[in-house]
C-alpha cells in the first residue's frame, strides 16, 4: 500500500514536471523545484495622444483679444438700453428684439463660419493680479465673480454663521450645507464650518 502511495506522487511529480516544460516553452519561466508558474510580461496598454487642455484661469491665449470694462460696466445688470423706454437688458441681442416692439430698426448678429477671436478680461482694480493682461480669465462671468469675490461688497450673509459673501451662488452654496457638519478639534472642542 505505502509502495502504491509513494508511485502515485511520483507520477503527479512527473505530469507536474511535463506541464511546467510545456508551460515554460510557450513563452513563460517555470522554477521546477518549487513548482510556481512565472507569468511572461503583460504588454501595457498604449494610452491614446493626450488632448489639448484648455488654458487655466489666468493663463489666457496669447493671441485673445483682451477687454478691459469699467467696474460700473462690468457689475451692470441691464447695459443695454432702450432708447424709448429706458428699458434696459443684459444683453443686445435681447434689445434688439425688443426693438421691434417698437417698430425700430434691429439687426440679430448672425454667426459666422469664420473663426471668431476669443475674448479675455482684465480686472477693473489696478492693484489686482487679474489687472495684468498677461493673467486676464476667459469669459465674462469669471471676471465679474472674481470683481465682487475680490473687490466688492459682501451683500449676502448667512443667517446660522453670519459669514457674509459677494456672489448670491457662494451663499446658496454655503447656505446649503453651514452647520450640517461637525469637526472636532485635536483639544476636543467641536465646530462646524
Amino acid at each position: 500500500m505505502m509502495k502504491d502511495l509513494l508511485f502515485h506522487q511520483q507520477q503527479q511529480q512527473v505530469v507536474l514536471e511535463e506541464n511546467m516544460t510545456n508551460l515554460t516553452s510557450a513563452s513563460g519561466e517555470a522554477n521546477v523545484s518549487s513548482g510556481q508558474y512565472l507569468a511572461p510580461p503583460v504588454p501595457q496598454p498604449q494610452l491614446p495622444p493626450a488632448k489639448k487642455k484648455r488654458n487655466l484661469p489666468g493663463n489666457p491665449d496669447p493671441d485673445a483679444e483682451v477687454i478691459a470694462l469699467s467696474p460700473k460696466t462690468l457689475l451692470a445688470t441691464n447695459r443695454f438700453l432702450c432708447e424709448i423706454c429706458n428699458k434696459g437688458f443684459q444683453r443686445d441681442q435681447n434689445l434688439q428684439l425688443h426693438r421691434r416692439g417698437h417698430n425700430l430698426p434691429w439687426k440679430l448678429k448672425q454667426r459666422t463660419n469664420k473663426e471668431v477671436r476669443k475674448k479675455v478680461y482684465v480686472c477693473p482694480e489696478p492693484g489686482c493680479v487679474h489687472h495684468d493682461p498677461s493673467r486676464a480669465l476667459g469669459d465674462l462671468t469669471g471676471i465679474k465673480k472674481h470683481f465682487c469675490r475680490k473687490h466688492g461688497e459682501k451683500k449676502w450673509k448667512c443667517e446660522k454663521c453670519s459669514k457674509r459673501y459677494a456672489v448670491q451662488s457662494d451663499w446658496k452654496a454655503h447656505s446649503k450645507t453651514c452647520g450640517t457638519k461637525e469637526y472636532r478639534c485635536d483639544c476636543g472642542t467641536l465646530f462646524s464650518r
